[in-house]
């Protein structure tokens, strides 16, 4: 068991340490031998960037999978099992889906086949709108969290879901297929603020209850001596004030890149413009 103030001890979790090797070796052996069948002769298969956030996204799953965080999330505080979905959703992923060159999505995509089909029709702005929300929605249902506590194999479901799922939501803003375009630069920022809407309500019913939510962490010890409505409440505030933050952040990225590829754009109309008056001027 898990004191009030002490870490879980250690615990092997080999199907976490198979999933990593999985990514990272087969991330190498694609690059190595599949890649330069699809890149022309010459040219670099992948960047030392898509490299970097390959490995991040790998790093970010066995952080999020492995001791201590999946422990504690399992059989103390539903705060980390907050703090674990979004590192798979919103750090893992994205970090994943922009180490991934066009070669390896294309392979693993086969654009043409009924895959692809499926993927382009889910990664449009509305569609994917729907599977970000209403996946929110049924991993906060009560009845579902509680009985995925108890059940390691609903619980891996579950995760899986996320992971995949998450895919789809990132595609309209890091799509790595122009067979896939993503979304022009406002429409990014109209989509993540809609991505930004809903999780605002189970997290107010976690900040804002009187009870605990999750039937499964209640008389479980928690880490500083926390109750469980306080650890509800902090899940809360990591769903609202930190997912949150992390959305805005983004948005304002997008904003900015935005405004500097406009002014690369009307940078040469501007000094066309300058070099005419400066034509005329000197006549």
């Amino acid at each position: 068991m898990l004191g009030a103030a002490s870490l879980p001890g250690w615990t092997a979790h080999p199907d976490v340490w198979l999933l990593v090797a999985v990514l990272a070796v087969g991330y190498w052996m694609a690059i190595e031998r599949i890649g330069p069948q699809y890149v022309a002769p010459g040219a670099r298969v992948v960047t030392r960037a898509q490299v970097t956030a390959w490995s991040l996204g790998v790093f970010a799953i066995w952080l999020s999978s492995d001791w201590p965080i999946h422990d504690i999330a399992e059989r103390s505080m539903y705060s980390v099992h907050m703090v674990q979905h979004l590192l798979i959703t919103l750090i893992a992923v994205p970090l994943l889906m922009l180490g991934t060159p066009v070669w390896m999505a294309r392979w693993v995509l086969h654009p043409g086949s009924r895959r692809f089909r499926v993927v382009r029709s889910l990664s449009r702005f509305l569609p994917a709108v729907i599977v970000f929300n209403v996946m929110l929605v049924l991993t906060h249902v009560p009845a579902i969290v509680n009985t995925s506590a108890e059940n390691g194999l609903l619980h891996f479901s579950i995760h899986s879901a996320l992971f995949l799922t998450a895919f789809i939501v990132w595609m309209p803003v890091l799509s790595p297929l122009p067979e896939i375009p993503r979304l022009t630069w406002l429409l990014r920022m109209v989509y993540l603020f809609l991505q930004s809407i809903v999780p605002t309500i189970p997290a107010s019913f976690l900040t804002l209850g009187d009870k605990p939510l999750y039937k499964h962490y209640v008389g479980l010890p928690h880490l500083w001596g926390m109750s469980t409505l306080e650890d509800m409440q902090v899940a809360g505030l990591i769903m609202k004030i930190g997912a949150g933050l992390f959305t805005w952040t983004l948005i304002a990225v997008i904003f900015f890149r935005w405004a500097a590829d406009e002014e690369r754009r009307q940078r040469p109309q501007v000094r066309r413009a300058l070099d005419r008056e400066l034509s005329q001027m000197s006549i």
